[in-house]
This record gives C-alpha cells, structure tokens and sequence, in this order.
C-alpha cells in the first residue's frame, strides 16, 4: 500500500515547509529580553540556581531602591512565573495548531465462507494540508500576540512593585513622623500634669493635651498598622517569603532638579505602548483569518485517500478516494460575513486604543507636573517658612515670651507640616512611575492586566 511517490514528495514539501517549531523556553527569553530594553533594566534569568541565588543575594545586601525592587520582582515573583508557564501552554496550543494534519490509517479483515478480504485505506485532509502555510503564518502572528501580551503583563508587575515599593517608603516615614507627634504630646502632658497639679493651668488646658495625647498615640498605632501593611503588600510583589531579608530606606529619594520634558509624550505613547501593539497585531491575524475563511468558504473538508483492498482468488483492487462536503445548505456566506465582521471590529479596537494611549498620555503628563510643583512648592516655600517660625518660637520661648505649650504647638505644626511634604513627594513618585508605565501601556495590574 503506497501512495504514488511524487504526490507524497510534493504534499510532505509543502506541509514541511510550513511547519513552525517550539522555541526552548516557551518565547520566555524573548519577553525577558524585550521587557529589560524597555525597563533600562537587567532581569534575564540567571543560567543556574546558584547564580540566581547570589543575584538575590546581592539585591538583599543592601537597602532596595525602586530600580533594585522592580528587578528583585522580575526575577523572583512567582506570579510571573506562573505567566511564563501560561505562556509556554499558549505556544504549544498555536504551534500544535498549525501542524502537518495526521493522516488517517484503517484496517479491516473480512471472512466469507472460505474467502478473505483485507482492506488498507489511508487518508489525509487535503484542505488542511493546502492550507498549512497560511495557518502557520498566522500561528506566527499568534504566537506574537502572546508575547505581546506577557511583557504587558511584565510591565505591569514592574509598575505595581514600583508603586509598592513608593507606599511603602511613606509609609514607613509617616510611621517614623507619628513616633515624632507622639513624644511631643508625651511631654506636653506631662507638663500639663504637673503644671495643673501647682495650679498654674487650668484643669481644661490639661485635658486638652491629655486629649491631644490620646489621639497622637492612635494616630501613631493606624501608622504602625499602615506601614506594616504597605510593606507586606510590597513582600508579596517581590515573591520573598522571608520579611526580614527585605531592608527599606528611611525615606524617598528627594525631588529631581528638574522635571521631564515630554512635548511629544503622545507621539511617544503612540509608538510604544503595547497595546496598541497587540491592537495592530490582533487586526493583522484577525486579517490572515478572514483570507483563510475565504480560501475555505466553499470547500471546508476535503479528503484524500489511497486504497488498498485484496480478496483471496481475485486481483487486488488499488485506488485513489476523494471526500467532500457540498456545499447545498451553506455556502460559507455565514462563516465570511463573521469574519469580516471581527475584521471591522478589529479595526475599530485599534482606532480607540490610540485615541485612548493619546488621552492616558496627557493626563498622566499633567499629573506629574503638577505633583512635580506641588512638591517643590513644599520643599522650597513651606518647609522652609515652618522651620524660620519654629526658630522664632524658640527665641521668644528661650526670653520667656511665651509658654511651653506654644512651643510644643509650633513643633505640631512643623511636624504636620512635613508630612503634608512627604505626601507631596510620595505624589510625585507614584506620578513619576504611572506616567512611565502609560507610555508603555495602559495601567493595569498583575491580576487583572491582559495575559497570553
């Protein structure tokens, strides 16, 4: 049983020619890879367990920075992990699917009386084969859509860990600020006490500093709890399962000399973002799709079979067999009116995304300027202002001007002061990092951004 050898030659050519292989890693390496030149930073998996385990070995060593953090979580974070995996699956569904068809092989063994009658078929799905070269250019396309969508899913781990990484260095000042309030209204009670008790303050102006008292030592437990909170948030971005190893600075970075310029931050978001990538790159398959439902719309199957059946006394019957399905009920009118509509739909998905990249690129712009003004308002107009009235304070309460509760009422205000300051730096970072992040993508996070 053998099918004529220049057919087989040629189907088996054109079929090989066609076919698309797995990459090693599952297209891992190349979304590491495209996401490291977007980020400016280096987070290729390390070859062995050993190199990987001093590399965070090294980032541990030290207190992390935003960059050091973000690194840490690509290289550690089991979410990410587990997209790499999702990814491989994804690679091995598009690559199986545009695969030489198998052919189909039966057997059969028939008796009558003292006859025997053996027959041999063997077929192949003609469409499938015919079509093997435009199913794999589209696999090709699919499987780029894919890594599209991982490094997306990458750069948003990286922008969720930044983001953490910010909450939880204020937090942790603002905690530092409360213990700072809280020994204020510690000695302001105390001298209130004694003070009420000699008779030289009223009963009222002592309750009110043992109420002001009461309040700074709530104030300071929410701000243990929220700093304890922020920074677990940031521990489980990192995928580290042993806290203590994870060492944070007292305080953000200080405000840069100068803000960014980015007059043409649209031009930017429309050549960079990834979604309008996947948006280009979903309308270019959904295109491919829509030329193989049209080359499929009459003839959808279509079998060919070699045949080979022997009965024992008679001459061997051999043959060709060809099986389609005709087209009286549906003439693939259906399918291709569909198609076309995804097509039309695919367009207008790409038209809006950049309407929307152009309007997220602006608005986050705006944010980081004036986040960037605020807090260099702070930092050059009111922080300098209380620290001149806190001086003044002091040299009126050392003439014995006025009172110690003066005093430790200016040294409030300074310290409110500086976390109206620490919130306007905090403001600016995390502006700082969602702007860079929208000129990537839209901002989305890791358990709800776009996956493979």
């Amino acid at each position: 049983m053998r099918i004529p050898f220049g057919i087989g030659v040629s189907m088996l050519t054109l079929g090989l020619s066609a076919c698309t292989s797995l990459s090693p890693d599952g297209g891992e390496s190349a979304v590491r890879a495209a996401t490291a030149e977007r980020l400016g930073a280096a987070i290729t998996v390390a070859a062995t367990g050993e190199t990987l385990a001093q590399r965070r070995g090294e980032l541990f060593s030290r207190e992390l920075d935003g960059d050091s953090a973000v690194t840490l979580a690509l290289l550690n974070s089991p979410v990410l992990q587990r997209l790499f995996a999702d990814l491989s699956l994804n690679e091995a569904e598009i690559v199986a699917a545009s695969r030489l068809p198998n052919p189909r092989l039966s057997l059969a063994r028939l008796r009558q009386g003292s006859e025997r009658e053996n027959d041999r078929a063997v077929s192949l799905d003609l469409i499938s084969l015919l079509t093997t070269p435009l199913r794999a250019s589209l696999g090709k396309r699919e499987r780029m859509a894919a890594r599209l969508a991982a490094e997306q899913s990458v750069l948003a781990l990286a922008a969720d860990t930044r983001l953490a990484y910010v909450e939880a260095v204020t937090a942790r000042q603002r905690a530092a600020y409360a213990a700072d309030i809280l020994s204020a209204a510690e000695a302001g009670r105390t001298l209130a006490q004694r003070m009420a008790e000699a008779g030289n303050i009223s009963r009222l102006d002592a309750a009110r500093e043992q109420a002001f008292h009461a309040e700074a030592t709530a104030r300071k437990a929410r701000a243990d709890r929220d700093a304890a909170g922020a920074r677990e948030a940031l521990i489980r971005l990192l995928g580290v399962s042993d806290p203590a190893v994870v060492r944070l600075p007292n305080g953000l970075p200080p405000l840069p000399a100068s803000p960014r310029d980015l007059a043409d931050a649209e031009q930017q978001a429309l050549d960079r973002r990834l979604d309008i990538q996947r948006a280009r790159q979903d309308a270019a398959n959904t295109a491919r799709a829509l030329r193989l439902t049209r080359v499929t719309r009459f003839i959808n199957v279509l079998e060919l079979g070699y045949q080979d059946n022997r009965v024992s006394g008679q001459p061997d019957q051999r043959g060709v067999e060809v099986s389609l399905e005709l087209p009286l009920f549906d003439f693939g009118r259906t399918r291709a009116a569909g198609a076309e509509a995804v097509y039309r739909r695919a367009l207008a998905e790409v038209a809006a995304t950049a309407v929307n990249a152009r309007s997220e690129a602006r608005e986050a712009y705006g944010a980081y300027r004036t986040a960037y003004d605020l807090a260099r308002h702070y930092r050059d107009e009111v922080v300098p202002l209380q620290r001149q009235i806190a001086d003044e304070t002091m040299l009126r309460y050392n003439g014995m001007l006025i009172s110690p509760f003066d005093l430790l009422a200016q040294s409030r205000e300074q310290i409110a002061a500086s976390e109206s300051a620490l919130d306007a730096l905090r403001d600016f970072w995390r502006a700082d990092a969602i702007l860079a992040a929208t000129l990537q993508g839209p901002m989305t996070t890791m358990t709800a951004g776009a996956k493979p």
